[in-house]
């Protein structure tokens, strides 16, 4: 039986409310290098042979310019656009909302260049070689119908939030036998002290939270027909939560993996890494990002320029 090889999907069409600017393409290196250009790298390593990379339209030429057109050198790239337009037949967008529906959504952008199992990631986290390695074996595995599970890459809480402010992660609870039992989206973790803890948005009040929870990085596979789920989620989404909070609410890709779980529609084997996460969720990050990256070269773990044959640019 003829098999496809896995796909990688990067969601980089958020908008980086909290750093300020468009992080997706902020170099981190003094070869210009971004995080993705790292995870790209590690991508090829593991096998994986085409990206798609999710985009908002007006990203398109300057994502070319410094990234897409120089990773197409290495490895096919593919370009989805996520619209405020593309949302169930029927449907109104509302007049003032001007944040794109979430990551849930970001994915489905793709929908029409994706026939094969895929990985999922952001464009703005660094998950280390290995992430890449499980997870292209699993969706190779899935592909040849060796197994039914879809994927997810796990990492310590502790180790995945910010000194410079809360970040948002999707906290998770996992069975005896390794599968994910819960993934529940927490959109403020920040340190209080010594502690960590979460703000519980029904409550109102803080909760503290163990820094070895294991939490969500976006880090996925699934086989092509979770797509068909994310469409008809959307869909019960648009006429919850939106008709609720128009201008806000969020289709979030970890609400849908726990909606299939909790109705035993779908299983995801985790598996835990043992590299260590790196993100950029705000400006003051950046400096301990580069320090990292170089850090990482210096041990032989990436060569010194990823890409010689590219003269990529710094972002003006």
């Amino acid at each position: 039986m003829e098999t496809k090889t896995p796909a990688l999907v990067v969601m980089a069409a958020g908008l980086g409310s909290r750093f300020g600017s468009l992080k997706q393409i902020e170099s981190v290196t003094l070869q210009h290098e971004r995080i993705i250009d790292f995870s790209i790298y590690d991508a090829i390593r593991a096998g994986f042979k085409r990206v798609i990379f999710i985009i908002s339209p007006d990203m398109e030429p300057a994502f070319r310019q410094v990234i897409g057109d120089c990773l197409a050198k290495s490895i096919e790239v593919e370009y989805a656009h996520q619209r405020l337009d593309d949302v169930p037949a029927g449907c109104v967008v509302p007049q003032d909302r001007s944040k794109p529906y979430g990551t849930g959504h970001a994915i489905l952008a793709a929908r029409h260049l994706i026939h094969e199992p895929f990985a999922v990631i952001n464009a703005d986290d660094y998950y280390g070689p290995q992430a890449f390695v499980f997870i292209y074996t699993h969706l190779s595995a899935l592909g040849r119908g060796e197994t039914t599970d879809d994927v997810m890459v796990s990492y310590l809480l502790g180790n995945t939030v910010s000194e410079h402010g809360s970040v948002s992660r999707g906290v998770c609870q996992i069975d005896k036998n390794g599968h994910l039992a819960s993934v529940v989206e927490r959109s403020k973790i920040a340190r209080q002290g010594a502690d960590l803890a979460y703000f519980d948005d029904k409550a109102q009040t803080w909760e503290k939270i163990a820094a070895d929870t294991k939490v969500s990085m976006n880090a996925w596979g699934f086989a092509p027909e979770f797509l068909k789920v994310l469409a008809a989620e959307f869909a019960a989404f648009w006429e919850g939560q939106m008709k609720a909070d128009p201008l806000k609410a969020e289709f979030f890709l970890n609400a849908v993996v726990n909606q299939g779980i909790q109705s035993g529609s779908s299983r995801v084997k985790v598996l835990s890494t043992p590299d260590l996460w790196h993100g950029m969720t705000y400006p003051e990050d950046k400096a301990l990002i580069a320090e990292a990256m170089q850090a990482m070269k210096d041990k032989g773990l990436y060569p010194e320029k990823l890409w010689p044959a590219c003269a990529q640019e710094e972002v003006s």
